[in-house]
């Protein structure tokens, strides 16, 4: 309060009609202290008023202000006294309002060290508030504009951004379905070159040792040298007698021992013009197979699926089809349906069906055939044998085989579920197959092709996992040593007029290393072979029975 007197005493002595303030004696008066309050405007103002004119009304008005002021100050007060030197001392005093007593130096010190403290804890919490504070109007900013954007457009931009995201998963999806479609068609290119890189080993393989056999033959003649022919009186005359040169042990697990007769060739055959043997009375009738061609290849499988197959002519074609009708089946894959059909055999040659059939029910193996204007065929994973009528389209028969092995049970040996083959002779339709209680051995049983009942069962001693094919000739089941062998052989003969069999080394010559189906067609006299994407046919001769 300090220095409010001399902005108090300056229109106070202008009221009371004083050009200045006094000065003087009368400035050096007790009335005139240096320090203000309200008691002391009291008691100045009485001074003055004494001193002055004490009829002054501007002077006492301001005496009645200062005695509200005084009034005012409850908690305030004012004593006057003389000090040990007799001046008069005024003495203004308030209470404190918080203290009861005033604290001694040390615990001043403290209580300040602890308002210090108080004040930074306060000064951190406020700060830590002004931040909340900050933080609370950015949140109450951005919902404001999102409240004043509305909540439809809101929800477009919510709906266009949801849009977008679907956008690009579509794209990515889309994205992964091409890569993993062109990862399979690299994989089934990779699986084709490289069969035909092993193909063409093969090829390479066959041609060198053929190239091999020629150079040695050329050398042979030009140095003049002829075979050996056989001495004539080392002849066998008839009769029969135990071969010593059959070597029935290798073939011990056929559980076959054969009595074999021997006899010179031209009591039974005449030679042809050609130089090969050729049945008595000529092409027609039944006869013992004495003699297989070389494989003349008619056509080569264009894809994968063609590695195996089976292809056939009708041996005894009905209305609207003829000797030339060729059907084919490409057996590589799991949902065999397809049928090609070939009105001519340029078709066929060229690869242009003139009907592909689609069956009913997928086949399984290479052992179809076409009989009498219908296909027989298995059905997949089931000993069912199936007569699909090619004319009509429609399933005429079909027929359980009784215990047959099926779907790897007893396939021939170079797998391919081969365990139940279809084959045609001269008169019949036949099935080739093993059971459990065979244990392995083939068994032949003659099929009633109009609703395929079993007419008629043989079971053999040879055991169908050690063989490769089987076809039948005139009631004469006759087995393949091998698929893979160039050099191959009919090895076995079981013969149904008598129930019996015989061992048998008639080549047979596998020219692509991979032989999966053998049929013989009755009315061309020829054997029709699927040998590892070829389709092949060998010429047989057959002797008289």
């Amino acid at each position: 309060m300090q220095g409010w007197l001399p902005r108090i005493y300056k229109p106070l002595w202008s009221l009371a009609g004083a050009s200045r303030p006094p000065t003087g004696h009368l400035a050096k008066q007790p009335c005139f202290p240096r320090e203000a309050s309200p008691g002391l405007c009291t008691e100045a103002l009485l001074c003055l008023t004494l001193q002055l004119q004490p009829k002054m009304p501007a002077v006492q008005l301001l005496l009645l202000a200062c005695l509200v002021w005084d009034v005012g100050a409850m908690t305030a007060k004012l004593r006057k006294a003389n000090d040990r030197s007799g001046r008069c001392q005024y003495t203004f005093s308030v209470a404190s309002p918080t203290e009861s007593s005033c604290p001694e130096q040390g615990q001043a010190t403290s209580a300040i060290q602890d308002l210090q403290r108080d004040s930074s804890t306060q000064r951190a919490d406020l700060e830590a508030t002004k931040a909340r504070l900050s933080a609370l109007e950015n949140l109450l900013h951005r919902l404001t504009m999102g409240q004043a954007a509305g909540p439809q457009e809101s929800q477009a931009g919510l709906q266009r951004e949801l849009g977008a995201l679907r956008g690009e998963r579509e794209q990515l999806e889309t994205q992964a379905r091409e890569l993993e479609a062109a990862h399979s068609n690299l994989l089934r290119d990779k699986s084709i070159l490289e069969e035909q890189k092993r193909q063409l080993q093969q090829e390479n393989e066959d041609l060198a040792r053929r190239l091999e056999s020629t150079s040695q033959e050329v050398a042979r003649l030009r140095r003049g040298q002829c075979p050996q022919t056989q001495d004539p009186s080392r002849d066998v005359p008839p009769g029969s007698r135990e071969v010593a040169k059959w070597n029935l042990d290798t073939l011990a697990f056929q559980e076959l021992k054969s009595e074999l007769t021997e006899v010179p060739a031209s009591h039974i055959l005449k030679e042809s013009s050609s130089g090969h043997p050729r049945t008595e009375g000529g092409d027609s009738g039944c006869g013992e197979l004495v003699w297989v061609g070389e494989p003349v290849t008619v056509r080569t499988a264009e894809t994968i699926t063609g590695k195996y197959g089976v292809w056939m002519r009708d041996p005894k074609p009905t209305y609207p089809y003829t000797q030339e009708t060729t059907w084919r089946v490409d057996t590589v894959g799991t949902d065999i349906r397809q049928v090609f059909e070939y009105s001519l055999i340029s078709q066929f040659t060229q690869g242009y069906p003139s009907k592909v059939h689609v069956l009913p029910r997928p086949l399984e193996s290479t052992g179809a055939v076409v009989y009498k204007g219908s296909f027989y065929f298995q059905g997949a994973a089931s000993r069912m044998v199936i007569r699909y009528e090619l004319s009509t389209e429609t399933v005429k028969a079909e027929k359980e085989i009784p215990g047959a092995g099926y779907h790897g049970q007893f396939p021939y040996s170079w797998g391919g579920y081969t365990d139940i083959d279809l084959a045609v002779d001269e008169t019949d339709l036949w099935v080739i197959y093993s059971t459990e209680e065979a244990k392995g051995a083939i068994v032949l049983s003659r099929l009633n092709p109009e609703n395929l009942e079993l007419e008629q069962t043989w079971e053999t001693n040879i055991r169908k996992q050690s063989v490769a094919n089987a076809f039948v000739i005139c009631g004469t089941l006759y087995t393949v040593s091998s698929y893979s062998s160039a050099n191959a052989t009919i090895n076995f003969a079981y013969d149904t007029g008598t129930s019996s069999s015989k061992a048998l080394s008639i080549p047979f010559r596998n020219r692509y290393r991979y032989s999966s189906m053998i049929d013989y067609n009755p009315l061309l006299k020829q054997l029709f072979a699927w040998d590892n994407f070829n389709m092949v046919t060998y010429n047989v001769r057959l002797s008289k029975m």
